[in-house]
């Protein structure tokens, strides 16, 4: 478990992330092309004591508690910087890259790269643009918004998390 590593310097800006969160209410998903949706969804973020954070993202019909979306990968921080780079794979069969800045507890991405596999649902994602930030009641709080082959900038999620154990 992290807890008996010791964290690599270089995370240290970003040590507010670490740890488990879980939604406190059903996050929104929307978007031109969907019928909006309810869901909830658990974050885990740990090290093992490398200058990365592994993470694993797992979200929830609200409804029917049937598993949804799933993301997995590793966030690095370029040393002596604010740049931040998230390494994702998402069980769409999309695979990202995002950079952004880290800006004390507000951090903001958008995708450097992206690739899916060959039989990946139409419309295909052409952008995502996310921002964690975690807000003065310790709540940590996600938006993404994306573009895709036929939809420009739109919001598609909007949820908030609470530490969990």
């Amino acid at each position: 478990t992290s807890s008996s590593v010791e964290l690599n310097p270089v995370l240290h800006p970003l040590n507010w992330l670490l740890g488990n969160w879980e939604s406190d209410i059903p996050g929104e998903g929307t978007f031109p092309t969907i019928k909006p949706f309810r869901y909830t969804e658990k974050l885990y973020f740990s090290h093992v004591g490398q200058p990365v954070i592994n993470f694993m993202f797992n979200a929830f019909n609200a409804e029917s508690k049937k598993p949804m979306h799933r993301e997995c990968g590793f966030i690095r921080i370029q040393p002596g910087t604010n740049k931040v780079a998230f390494m994702i794979a998402q069980n769409s069969g999309l695979v990202e890259i995002e950079e952004g800045e880290l800006t004390g507890n507000h951090l903001k991405l958008q995708t450097e790269k992206l690739a899916r596999i060959s039989f990946a649902k139409e419309p295909h994602v052409q952008q995502i643009c996310r921002v964690f930030q975690l807000l003065p009641d310790g709540k940590l709080e996600q938006t993404v918004t994306m573009v895709t082959d036929n939809q420009p900038l739109s919001q598609h999620l909007h949820i908030t998390y609470r530490r969990s154990s």
